[in-house]
């Protein structure tokens, strides 16, 4: 029975060795990971104003928030076009 689970663990140790490798098979720039990290915190930014347009009950709130929803989609069609 011991030997089910030693065994199980070395299989585990070894694929999350092959998945690490792999992800480290490229290496990014830094202007890559920075555009990266923009475009995580605009997603971020969306999804947070849309949690908050969900509750909002004040017209003029609601326009504001719909306004903020554009320009962070018009941003995010931006970094899908590139520089």
């Amino acid at each position: 029975m011991a030997r089910g689970w030693e065994s199980k663990s070395v299989e585990q140790q070894q694929e999350e060795m092959i998945a690490s490798s792999e992800r480290k098979g490229k290496q990014l720039t830094p202007e890559e990971i920075a555009a990266r990290q923009k475009r995580r915190g605009l997603e971020l930014s969306r999804q947070r104003v849309l949690q908050q347009l969900e509750v909002a009950s004040n017209p003029q709130h609601r326009t504001m928030l719909e306004a903020a929803l554009a320009d962070l989609d018009a941003e995010l069609r931006a970094t899908d076009s590139g520089p």
